[in-house]
């Protein structure tokens, strides 16, 4: 009877030190953001929108040209992404149609362990308008501590020019307006209406 019991300790103990790792391994404000590549679009539209080298078929979030860039990790299975994805496209709209803040703040979707069919698929399904990429192996759904759906990321430029993460955000947020708001405090910039 006591060795069961001192199994469960231990037991215990080694699920808390796992739990307590991968809490601390989630992105979070300050912290540089992981590096990795996305695969340059194909359209035009995309291309203007991020302002990326056409002649490379990678680039980086620090490549966007933008001083803020806004990242939603979704996934084209997550109930909650799709209830959350006509507020996102309000967002967006509301970020182009603000003079102050379009061209400087971006928005990008990552569908974690989707295809690109998949993507595409939810892309067309909530007529997504913001360039979204597939990362169909979890690679940056990883290196971004594996995070639950829908997770919003909020990077600018470090003193060092490098991208950092100044903003994290788990879940639907209540009102555009609020949203926005708290990223535009955050990020430090200027703008709005």
């Amino acid at each position: 009877m006591l060795k069961k019991v001192w199994a469960w300790v231990v037991l215990g103990f080694v699920l808390a030190v796992s739990m307590g790792q991968a809490a601390s391994d989630v992105i979070s404000p300050q912290n540089p953001l992981p590096r990795f590549e996305l695969s340059t679009p194909q359209d035009q539209g995309g291309l203007a929108y991020l302002g990326v080298d056409a002649k490379k078929s990678k680039f980086t979030v620090g490549d966007i040209d933008a001083d803020v860039v806004i990242i939603e990790i979704f996934s084209m299975y997550c109930p909650f992404c799709q209830l959350e994805a006509p507020k996102v496209n309000t967002l967006f709209k509301r970020i182009a149609e603000d003079k102050a803040l379009a061209g400087r703040v971006k928005l990008i979707g990552i569908g974690v362990g989707n295809s690109d069919y998949e993507v595409d698929y939810f892309r067309k399904s909530y007529q997504i308008d913001f360039p979204l990429f597939s990362d169909g192996d979890f690679t940056i759904h990883k290196a971004f501590g594996e995070v639950r759906t829908p997770f919003f990321v909020g990077i600018k430029r470090g003193a060092d020019g490098q991208p950092i993460v100044f903003f994290t955000h788990l879940g639907a947020f209540e009102s555009v307006e609020g949203f926005l708001a708290d990223i535009i405090k955050a990020s430090g910039i200027k703008g709005g209406k």
